[in-house]
């Protein structure tokens, strides 16, 4: 194995404590070295000699850090990854990669220009239900697919105390939260779309930012996929609705990846990624005869590890990332409409 990638992260708050330091404290292929901290000092307490730095710059500024993980507040996510990049560091950048497709070529494009590895960090790719979705597809158990529904459902009446989550800044909102989720999703299996309608709301009592949102896109074929986001559902929906011509396929958002490393269950524990008993998907298909057969399938295990192992081939070996340029500015074009 070549050496480790020396890491460091650019916050450490929810995401950098959750999504990004178990990954990269308990795999040989990163080393861990160091947080921008600027007030509470806790990375420590769970990563024994992580250098915690009052700032960005200061974390930049390590000579020893290859690779950055951008994920300070979405309307920042451009500024600091051009910093990182202009500073020499590999990148990963968590979504919304930027805030219009303009910002995400710019900064594709000064990537080549410093010879660094620029990755996004879409990690829902590798959820336990999406999963699911995928292979049932990919197996043609559907047919040819004629309706699909992604979604995310949340109930949250009160605003954020994160400002940057609710104040009308470059890529705030609901869309700019979960639609990237969603669309990367849509678009690694069927690409980009050939027409869309997008349609947000605001809903909740002094919202500034919208909390609904809603995309019909249109493939080839005759092909319909719904993505939708909101928070004002009481009692949510199924994730993940296919209909096809054999058959339909309908999946309850139960991947525990998130609820496990709240809880500091780490990767690397055997019961990471397992769905519980009662997650399986809905499969409706029909015999020759017409007969309906109904099947109920377990999810494989989620794993963001994956992930990860993506980012060190790709920096090391330079094998191609599979979230590709292309995919992103698409989203972003999607996300950046009126």
């Amino acid at each position: 194995m070549e050496r480790p990638i020396v890491t460091g992260i650019l916050s450490y708050g929810m995401s950098g404590r959750v999504f990004h330091a178990p990954f990269v404290h308990t795999s040989e292929l990163f080393e861990l070295r160091a947080v921008t901290e600027r007030s509470k000092k806790k990375a420590a307490e769970r990563y024994h000699g992580i250098r915690s730095y009052d700032s960005v710059e200061d974390l930049l500024a390590d000579q020893e850090i290859e690779l950055v993980i951008v994920n300070t507040p979405n309307h920042l996510h451009y500024e600091h990854a051009k910093l990182a990049l202009n500073a020499g560091k590999h990148i990963l950048v968590e979504k919304p990669f930027a805030a219009n497709s303009e910002q995400a070529k710019e900064l594709f494009e000064l990537a080549r220009l410093k010879d660094k590895k620029i990755m996004v960090y879409q990690n829902r790719r590798w959820d336990s239900d999406f999963q699911s979705v995928k292979t049932v597809i990919e197996q043609g158990r559907l047919g040819e697919l004629i309706e699909v529904h992604f979604r995310f459902d949340r109930y949250r009446k009160e605003i954020s105390p994160k400002y940057f989550k609710e104040e009308p800044l470059p890529a705030s909102g609901l869309s700019y939260d979960l639609g990237p989720h969603l669309l990367d999703q849509v678009i690694s299996l069927f690409g980009k779309p050939e027409s869309f309608v997008k349609t947000t709301g605001i809903y909740r009592p002094d919202s500034r930012v919208d909390d609904y949102f809603h995309f019909h896109l249109k493939y080839p074929n005759g092909l319909n996929v719904f993505v939708t986001g909101n928070l004002q559902v009481v009692n949510p929906l199924p994730a993940f609705v296919l209909h096809g011509t054999k058959g339909s396929f309908i999946k309850r958002r139960t991947d525990v990846q998130e609820a496990q490393l709240e809880k500091s269950v780490l990767p690397t524990d055997p019961n990471y990624g397992f769905e519980p008993s009662g997650s399986e998907g809905i499969l409706s298909t029909l015999k020759a005869d017409g007969t309906a057969i109904t099947q109920y399938n377990t999810a494989l295990k989620g794993n963001y590890v994956r992930l990860f192992d993506a980012v060190y081939n790709y920096v090391r070996s330079d094998v191609p990332y599979p979230i590709k340029e292309d995919e992103i500015v698409w989203q972003l074009e999607l996300l950046e409409s009126k």
